[in-house]
């Protein structure tokens, strides 16, 4: 009967329900397209005294948007249960292309580090790959036969890969992105049930690594003496803090107006990537930034709903492992910008320039907007 009161209560429900599967995908494209428009800001003055064209960084950025926003759509009514098929394939690709950047001719070396392969005129961080790869791999590893995470040679299968992309990337050098694979790799071994006796033995030798890592190189002592006294060396290793700072500070609470930052006429130093939310606080004070992270958390929001209403393990540590590389990316970026921790490049997640992280994070978005639909090609729909 057309007036039966579960139907009719179906379908009053029904659009609320596919506002909030469209969630994810909306508001990830929300902060891509705003990540365009703050990397065209950041970048228009050094672009067109590098390279003659004030909207370089920008037409990389809008090609990454495109690219990204493909994969997402692609991803997002892909069956999420055959990525299983794909746990040892993302895993040894991840650890070839990260090893693929010290084969000479290959590798591009950019400020004393070797962190990209590169194809042509394009360039790929196998890093940004390596993140989600590890994901895949520890989720379909776990959900296979969770009651081996139980033993501690049951886990060892996900800290030795973890451990491997960490090895490779510090060997790049790259520690903010060894930090946060060992964050998420941690966050990955938490959510599969190892026991906490287990999770000891692993964070003591951890916690001991990263003063090891940092006495290991000069510049990372260096970098530690400039956060902890940026104005002892306000022409070196402090400089890059400073700058950001002041521009923090210019945009007080409600900024100086779009395209109207001081700090990116090439004073702020990578303003267009890794300090890009100096120059969103300059231009849009601290309203902005708020409003910013309030969309971050809406995408937090509906990636932690999305994995706690998985009925499967698989499905849940995909989720979970997604929106958890994502809120630790943005807060060890935030913390940085803000001289929280000592400066380190790590990009703002779908807003720094830099087409390999927007490209996979938008994929990886629609993986979790996927899950959110129950990895089905359409919105569900109630039964009647």
């Amino acid at each position: 009967m057309t007036n039966s009161p579960t139907i009719a209560r179906s379908e009053a429900v029904r659009p609320v329900r596919v506002r909030g599967f469209a969630a994810i995908p909306v508001l990830t494209l929300c902060v891509a397209a705003f990540g365009v428009l703050m990397v065209y800001s950041a970048s228009f003055y050094t672009a067109q005294v590098q390279t003659g064209d004030a909207f370089y960084y920008m037409k990389k950025q809008l090609f990454g948007f495109v690219l990204g926003a493909a994969a997402m759509f692609a991803a997002g009514f892909f069956p999420y249960t055959r990525l299983k098929k794909l746990q040892w394939p993302a895993l040894i690709l991840s650890l070839l292309l990260l090893a693929a950047v010290f084969v000479p001719g290959l590798g591009v070396e950019n400020y004393g580090a070797t962190r990209w392969l590169g194809l042509g005129p394009l360039t790929l961080q196998p890093s940004e790959i390596a993140k989600f790869g590890f994901i895949l791999f520890a989720a379909a590893y776990v959900a296979k036969k969770p009651e081996r995470m139980k033993k501690f040679t049951g886990m060892l299968p996900v800290l030795g890969a973890g451990c491997a992309v960490c090895l490779l990337v510090i060997l790049e050098p790259n520690m903010s992105v060894t930090m946060v694979i060992g964050l998420l790799m941690l966050a990955m071994l938490f959510l599969s049930g190892v026991k906490m006796r287990h999770m000891l033995v692993i964070l003591v030798p951890a916690a001991l690594a990263v003063p090891a890592l940092i006495i290991a190189e000069p510049y990372r002592l260096q970098r530690l003496r400039a956060f902890l006294d940026p104005w002892s060396s306000p022409q070196g290793e402090g400089y890059q803090l400073i700058q950001s700072l002041y521009a923090l500070g210019n945009g007080g609470w409600l900024g100086t107006g779009l395209f109207r930052s001081m700090q990116k006429y090439r004073y702020l130093p990578f303003a267009e990537s890794d300090f890009i939310l100096a120059v969103i606080g300059e231009e849009f004070g601290l309203v902005g930034v708020i409003l910013l992270f309030c969309v971050f958390g809406a995408i937090l929001f509906f990636g932690i709903r999305t994995a706690s209403r998985c009925k499967d393990l698989f499905g849940f540590l995909l989720a979970a492992g997604i929106t958890s590389v994502f809120a630790i990316q943005i807060a060890i970026n935030a913390l940085v910008v803000s001289g929280a921790i000592p400066p380190t490049g790590l990009p703002l997640p779908l807003v720094s320039a830099g087409n390999t992280s927007l490209i996979v994070t938008m994929a990886a978005m629609g993986v979790l907007w996927n899950l959110s639909r129950g990895g089905k090609g359409l919105p569900l729909k109630s039964k009647k």
